[in-house]
């Protein structure tokens, strides 16, 4: 005795409605593919080609009311801005924090600065820089 298959004929009868949802799942998967690319692609350029402004801390020297910090800055010709320093003491509280301006045509700053403290801080950390 042989058994009745239940498949229908292929080509007859056109597609299933599982093969139109496999296609219609791929279709809509590339094209949010794509919007997410072009998004990544769009924030990357703008975090990139915005960032006017760039510091880092060379070196730092505590003392007991402040602290000696050497700054080294890179931004666009003409660009004004500040950098955000900020240190702490031995037990992770913050004991002073402070803006420094960079003004000038100088696309490279090398600065000293001495940010006062409230009591002796250990640390000299760039909290980042902004232009404006």
């Amino acid at each position: 005795m042989s058994t009745a298959s239940t498949r229908l004929p292929e080509g007859r009868y056109g597609r299933s409605s599982d093969e139109r949802a496999d296609r219609t799942l791929k279709v809509v998967g590339a094209v949010l593919a794509v919007a997410l690319l072009g998004l990544l692609g769009w924030f990357g350029y703008h975090y990139v080609a915005k960032s006017e402004i760039s510091g880092e801390v060379i070196s730092f020297e505590p003392g007991k009311e402040s602290v000696q910090v050497h700054l080294e800055v890179r931004k666009d010709a003409g660009t004004d801005g500040y950098c955000t320093v900020r240190s702490q003491a031995e037990n992770g509280a913050e004991v002073g924090r402070a803006d420094f301006r960079f003004d000038g045509d100088a696309t490279r700053i090398d600065k000293v600065v001495t940010l006062r403290t409230t009591s002796p801080g250990t640390t000299a950390e760039l909290l980042g820089c902004h232009a404006g």
